[in-house]
């Protein structure tokens, strides 16, 4: 577990910089769970965060165990998907900060109520991402973008990080009906700046 989490983060390090701050988190019954919080290269705490700098969340520690379906009676240790969740949003609109308690909670959903996470799906929150937040779910997208995928050894699976997408509560109705696809396709005829913190819902019609 502990080789999968060191390789796992020099991979983020490699992708998003040197993180300039971190939070961890302990659930009961499960593993430990941290958030990274890494600036646009070329911002660092002391320069400040101007208009248009981004700041990335990592999650670590959820892909120290794969993920099972619940309804396998002995998961298998090794075998399995393996993920960690990243948002990018804007810097010094919100407070975004008060996103690492809802991270971490998403991070150990696997655990806690043994939920497979992937590409395409809604994870609910059940309260604002940040105070004031617009947002209380996010549509998992798909991996391979900002983060290369990780591969372990086998038979160990690859680690995938899989970007959050905010969704307000009326895209995240509209959703359920019409689709992942379809809403992001919604989103991108609109231009909609998905790392807004701020921003309200995209035309559904």
């Amino acid at each position: 577990m502990a080789e999968v989490l060191s390789s796992v983060e020099a991979r983020l390090r490699s992708a998003l910089g040197e993180p300039e701050a971190r939070a961890a988190m302990t659930f009961v019954g499960t593993d430990r769970i941290e958030v990274l919080r890494f600036l646009d290269p070329g911002q660092t705490p002391d320069s400040g965060e101007g208009e248009g700098a981004v700041v990335r969340y990592a999650t670590l520690g959820m892909s120290a165990r794969p993920m099972a379906d619940p309804t396998v009676v002995v998961p298998d240790p090794d075998r399995g998907p393996r993920a960690e969740l990243v948002l990018s949003v804007r810097a010094g609109l919100a407070d975004t900060d008060k996103v690492l308690h809802p991270l971490a909670v998403l991070a150990a959903s696997p655990q806690v109520e043994g939920l497979v996470v992937s590409a395409g799906a809604s994870l609910e929150i059940g309260e604002p991402l940040w105070p004031g937040a617009p947002f209380s779910s996010v549509l998992v997208g798909e991996s391979g973008g900002l983060v290369p995928d990780l591969e372990l050894t086998a038979p160990l699976e690859p680690v995938r990080f899989l970007p959050l997408l905010p969704m307000t509560p009326n895209e995240a109705a509209w959703k359920r009906v019409k689709g992942a696809q379809a809403l992001q396709e919604r989103w991108l005829a609109h231009g909609t700046d998905l790392r807004d913190p701020l921003r309200g819902s995209v035309a559904l019609d």
